[in-house]
């Protein structure tokens, strides 16, 4: 007896699919992350010498800031011709618009060789893979679960968002490798553009292996009815589907500040905090981030099996329950930090489920414009809101990173809830359009 289509199985070109989104999405990440393991050299060689220390890491963080501001409008370009003329084009262009600044980033000449040309040069290829990433990410959620069956888009969501994560992962793994293997003089000479030129290579690389994708057949069916969008696909999302928007930004919300929270500033906090050696702390991010990557798989699994409402509830409430007991008890229980840690990045793996929902939230006509839109503007705000307000907490209380995080699991429990309570309450017909 086969299996119906919206129920089979994962087969052998949904794997290959997943296999190089996923590779594809963490290439990306890993070559617009990289300038901040090296910002400090960066800004050595990119500007004056004579100008104020502080000055200098100002400049340089802006320029790194820069990438951030430009994604909403190149998500927003790419989504709408991707809801046009096809998703698999804007997912090759989007690979190809990260790997060649990045590649040109490595070999740019620096301050004493061209004058003020080098920051601007600079600021240009930072802004080119800000609006690459821009596309990168709505793109392959949206790719991934209009190739694999209806049941499945959660597992298929899940990995990619893991893939996706796993970028930071390999970042901080080749600064660290640079670092150990040449001096302290080579990495400042030459030793920094290596990483550069790495991630350009393999975005290339990555961008030739997706020839062998194909247009996912939810985009071919719409062509072939002449069901595309009409009208202007954003200015749809935003007469017909701001309530599926406010969802999507609060979740992105969820997403965003749980990973800059709990994965990029908890190694900085444990630092300062607690004098715990920066060594340990960045061991203990690794085994972190790696358990992140499971939590987001086993998220996407369950909200195939459970429905994204209870998955999004439980998830929010093991959330609050693991962060808190990290953050309060390394203190006095330093000898927890491997296991307390770990558990807390397992935790925020329920990030995973995010993409599904949103996926789930928009018809297909205008489903990239939509996630895009919400996704990139909402990134931008909190993602760049939430290490100041954090900070601003540190004044208040030392635990200023747990109650931030608690915030966001009852958030998260609230939007589950709703969730959950809008499945149950949608026409039997409908309930398999609603991730809950």
């Amino acid at each position: 007896m086969l299996d119906h289509p919206h129920s089979r199985r994962l087969n052998r070109q949904d794997y290959k699919t997943l296999s190089l989104a996923a590779l594809g999405g963490a290439l990306e990440f890993y070559d617009f992350i990289i300038f901040v393991f090296f910002a400090a050299l960066i800004g050595e060689r990119f500007f004056p010498a004579d100008i104020p220390e502080w000055l200098r890491q100002l400049q340089t963080f802006g320029i790194f800031a820069a990438g951030y501001l430009a994604r909403p409008l190149g998500g927003v370009i790419m989504a709408h011709f991707g809801d046009r003329v096809g998703r698999k084009k804007m997912f090759s262009l989007s690979i190809l618009l990260m790997a060649l600044p990045t590649l040109a980033i490595g070999l740019l000449p620096d301050y004493h060789a061209i004058g003020i040309a080098a920051p601007l040069l600079l600021l240009l290829m930072r802004m080119l893979q800000g609006a690459a990433i821009g596309g990168e990410v709505p793109g392959a959620w949206v790719f991934v679960a209009e190739h694999v069956p209806e049941k499945r888009i959660g597992i298929a969501c899940g990995t990619l968002t893991a893939g996706l994560t796993a970028g930071i992962l390999l970042g901080s793994l080749i600064a660290t490798l640079i670092n150990s293997l040449l001096s302290p003089e080579t990495v400042a000479a030459v030793g920094w553009r290596i990483p550069f030129l790495l991630g350009g290579a393999f975005g290339l690389l990555a961008m030739y292996l997706r020839r062998w994708l194909e247009e996912t057949p939810v985009f071919q069916q719409m062509q072939a009815r002449k069901a595309l969008s009409a009208t202007l696909p954003l200015g749809n999302v935003l007469q017909h589907h701001r309530r599926a928007v406010v969802v999507s930004m609060l979740l992105t919300w969820l997403l965003s500040a749980g990973i800059v929270v709990v994965i990029l500033m908890t190694p900085t906090w444990l630092q300062k905090q607690y004098g715990i050696a920066p060594a340990l702390s960045l061991q203990a991010n690794s085994i972190a981030t790696v358990m992140l990557l499971i939590g987001c798989i086993c998220a996407g699994q369950a909200a195939d099996r459970w429905g994204a409402g209870r998955t999004l509830i439980t998830g929010s409430l093991l959330l609050a329950v693991c962060s808190w007991l990290f953050y309060y008890r390394i203190g006095s229980h330093p000898e927890t930090l491997f296991f307390g840690y770990g558990l807390a990045g397992f935790s925020v793996g329920v990030v995973g489920i995010v993409p599904c929902i949103m996926v789930r939230s928009f018809p297909p006509a205008v489903r990239f414009s939509g996630i895009s839109f919400s996704y990139n503007i909402a990134y931008a705000v909190f993602g760049g809101l939430t290490p100041i307000c954090v900070t601003l907490l540190m004044a208040l209380t030392p635990l200023a990173p747990a109650y931030y995080v608690l915030a966001l699991c009852l958030m998260g429990l609230l939007l589950g809830l709703w969730l959950k309570r809008d499945s149950n309450s949608a026409p039997a017909a409908a309930r398999a359009d609603i991730c809950g």
